[in-house]
């Protein structure tokens, strides 16, 4: 075996060591909420507790079901991230083939604000806000909910299609006009499919800071059907009593659909973030 053939092992070796070493610290919280999940509420006030349960309680999975209105949670989120990240697509791609493809003026300055509004986090905005959801009538409003998440992602939406617009070459929007289609047209029929990989990207990440949005929603929110799962988990904090094994085992669930959109459009991702990564 030569020095360099040595050398490529020995990297190849500490690479996959450190691989290896940071998936069990970031998995290491996940093993950690299902263990805990599936502990009696006796273990979890033991002075000698373990990581491990000491009995499986495998019905804690089915019993928050029933202790609280968790599957109303889910569909309060799944409503709530699935409308702002739709509206956050649908206003986001006209607003980026404007950026990518138009000349008016204006046209930097509009930019700058859009990067100057990820700036602001909505904690800071809140009070305001509550004012004008309550203004609108939109408090206790799950459509509320959908505007205000839309419209606190729309920017990161609008900079990311931009930049994957800006990495397809004219000259197809330009070839389909020739054959007959206007401007919308073009959009529709080449830029957009020729751009899925950046919305796809956009989609995800719109849906994930959607369905973790937290502060808004405690805010609000006050009627209990009305809650998404982020806020609606807390009905497991008691006075007296935090019940951890369903507090855990609701987290676990609350995690499986952004895991199964991963799984689903996994492929799309990587060339998504590639895309908007060009220097308009």
């Amino acid at each position: 075996m030569t020095k360099r053939k040595r050398k490529n092992i020995i990297k190849k070796f500490f690479l996959y060591l450190f691989v290896i070493v940071l998936c069990v610290i970031i998995l290491y919280p996940y093993f950690v909420m299902f263990t805990t999940a599936a502990k009696d509420r006796s273990e979890m006030y033991a002075l000698n507790m373990t990581i491990l349960p000491v009995e499986w309680k495998w019905s804690n999975f089915i019993e928050i079901w029933s202790a609280a209105p968790v599957l109303r949670y889910f569909l309060n989120s799944v409503i709530v991230a699935g409308g702002a990240t739709l509206v956050a697509i649908l206003c986001g791609i006209p607003a980026a083939y404007a950026m990518s493809r138009m000349q008016f003026k204006g046209k930097s300055v509009f930019l700058g604000l859009v990067i100057m509004s990820q700036m602001f986090a909505p904690v800071v905005l809140l009070v305001g806000i509550y004012k004008l959801m309550t203004t609108m009538n939109l408090v206790n409003n799950l459509i509320g909910l959908i505007l205000l998440n839309a419209a606190f992602n729309q920017a990161f939406a609008i900079w990311l299609l931009r930049g994957t617009f800006l990495s397809i070459s004219s000259e197809m929007e330009q070839a389909a006009k020739v054959d007959g289609c206007g401007t919308i047209g073009s959009l529709i029929r080449v830029l957009i499919p020729m751009s899925a990989p950046g919305i796809v990207t956009t989609l995800i990440f719109v849906f994930i800071n959607s369905w973790n949005e937290y502060t808004i929603a405690l805010t609000l929110m006050s009627t209990d059907t009305l809650k998404p799962i982020t806020v609606g988990i807390n009905v497991f904090y008691g006075f007296n009593m935090i019940q951890w094994q369903y507090l855990f085992a609701t987290s676990l669930f609350a995690t499986v659909p952004v895991i199964i959109l991963f799984l689903c459009i996994e492929k799309h991702l990587a060339a998504g973030l590639t895309a908007g990564g060009v220097k308009g």
